[in-house]
Order: C-alpha cells, then structure tokens, then sequence
C-alpha cells in the first residue's frame, strides 16, 4: 500500500438515474474541484453540469466499454502522480452495469485511495416500489442477448428464492418477460420499472405472464425488473413420472439429457440424482415392457 500524500484519490460519483434534482450534494463540489472527470458520455456530463450549474475547471476525458482497457492506465497514472479523478456514468453508481471496475481493480493495485459519493440507484429504487420481498435480492444485471443463452442464465436462479432484479433494453423486454415466465413460471409475481425518477414514470406489476402480453405491445425508456424469488419447493410434490415427462419435453425440444436433467432438477427443487434416478428406472421399465 501506498503512504505518498501525494498519491491521488478515485472518486466514484453517483449521479441522477433521472431527474437532476436527485443529485446528492457532494457531486456538484466534486464537479467543480476535480483534477480529471471520466465520463461515460462527456455530452451528458456537460447537459448534467448545466443543471447543477456547475463548471467543470479539470479535464474532461471519456471513459466508456468501447475506451475502458486502453484509457485505465492513463488514469491511474494521473491518480499515482496525484491527480483527484472524479468518475461518472450516465446514470447511477459507476461499476454496477456500467464502467468503473476495471478502473477500481486497476486503482485498488496500486494502493491508491477508492472512495465514493454515493447516489441514485435504479436497482435499489426498482426494490423499493417493487411491492416485492427486499430483504434478500440478487442482481442479476442485463441478460444474454441470444435466447439460449438467456434461458439457461435464467433456469441458473430458477430456484432462488431471492428477489431477483435485472436490466434490460426496451426492444428485448417482451422476450425477456416471456423468457421468464418459461422458467419461473407464468404466475411468479413481478415488477417492471420504467423511468424511473423521471416524467413518464412507470410501475407495472402483475404475473409473468400477464407482464409479457403489455410488454408485447411496445415498451419504451431504461427499464428495470423485479422478480419474485422461488416457493419453497417440496420434493414429494414433484412425482418420478412428471420428471421423466419434463426432462423427455426438454430433449425433444433438442436439449441434451445432462442438461435437462439438471434444469428440470433446479425447476422441482430437488437433486439432480433424484431426476437422474427416474430417468433410469424409467428406460429401465420400457426396456423391460418390450
């Protein structure tokens, strides 16, 4: 660790995940007295600090997915010779689903000093007017895109019985929504959250199912979900020949057997040996019959 005064300080500052009024106090002085800030859009930086009526007198840099790996270093040598880097995202905390984690690794190796002013969160914000169990979550961030990839993202937290809270784009929510309601089931209680804090607020709650037949018609702005965690699950509910039923519907569906098992396992709540087992003992028994 470093002991050099001298050594910089990363700022990660939360800003408004809509309505500037949200800015938390410290980010305008922040602003204003910051050798760089590193922004993921320096354009809204610039709409942001007209509204706090802030001048920006450091240097302003961008720092998005696109620039991450190639700027890190830059900025952790400005940290090392002592510059106060100030770090901001288009919305929220840097580092949750947006950039700031390669830099808070990058600066946290060299000893240098991580601190935050913390702000607005949608995810924090989405589970509070969710009307859903908040006190135990999950993130889960953005979804794959390809729906293969989605549906085992999602078979993977089937079982959880955590409130479960997601990003996700406008154009995809419908398939996101039926995607889960696949998985969880139809009825599994959630929220969907759109613009949030800002003039066209939205909070649609309802069953899985029932929220992807909305979403199907068109859904605009950042959006937010919350999902209900999973029931406890009572093994003896769940006979051998509905295992059997569902693995054989995954694997027509062209799954393979491993892993259908293992889903349809994580769906009942009970061990992969216990389905595996029925699997067995049914080709057992059709095998037996011819």
């Amino acid at each position: 660790m470093r002991g050099d005064d001298s050594v910089g300080v990363l700022v990660l500052a939360g800003t408004p995940i809509g309505d500037p009024a949200d800015a938390p106090p410290r980010l305008a002085a922040e602003l204003e007295g910051a050798d760089v800030v590193a922004a993921e859009d320096t354009r809204r930086l610039r709409r942001l600090t007209q509204a706090l009526g802030v001048e920006v007198r450091g240097r302003v840099v961008s720092y998005f997915e696109g620039n991450e790996a190639g700027r890190t270093p830059e900025l952790v040598a400005a940290l090392v010779d002592g510059a106060r880097v100030v770090l901001v995202t288009d919305a929220g905390m840097p580092s949750v689903s947006d950039p700031g984690y390669r830099l808070v690794a990058a600066a946290v190796e060299e000893g240098i000093t991580v601190t935050a002013v913390p702000g607005p969160s949608a995810v924090l914000t989405a589970l509070a007017v969710s009307g859903l169990p908040v006190d135990r979550f999950c993130f889960e961030g953005f979804l794959p895109r390809k729906p293969g990839e989605r549906l085992a993202r999602l078979r993977e937290v089937a079982a959880d019985r955590r409130t479960l809270v997601y990003f996700e784009a406008p154009h995809r929510i419908d398939d996101t929504l039926a995607a889960m309601a696949e998985v969880f089931g139809a009825d599994r209680r959630a929220a969907v959250c759109r613009e949030l804090t800002k003039t066209y607020e939205e909070v649609r709650r309802g069953p899985l199912a029932e929220l992807a037949v909305w979403a199907a018609e068109g859904v605009r702005g950042e959006i937010t979900v919350v999902v209900e965690g999973a029931a406890p699950a009572s093994p003896a509910s769940v006979e051998p020949e509905e295992l059997v039923r569902r693995v054989r519907a995954r694997e027509e569906a062209g799954e393979a057997r491993k892993e259908a098992i293992a889903a349809v396992a994580t769906e009942a709540g009970v061990r992969k040996r216990v389905v595996f087992d029925a699997v067995v003992a049914d080709k057992r028994g059709s095998g037996s019959a011819s």
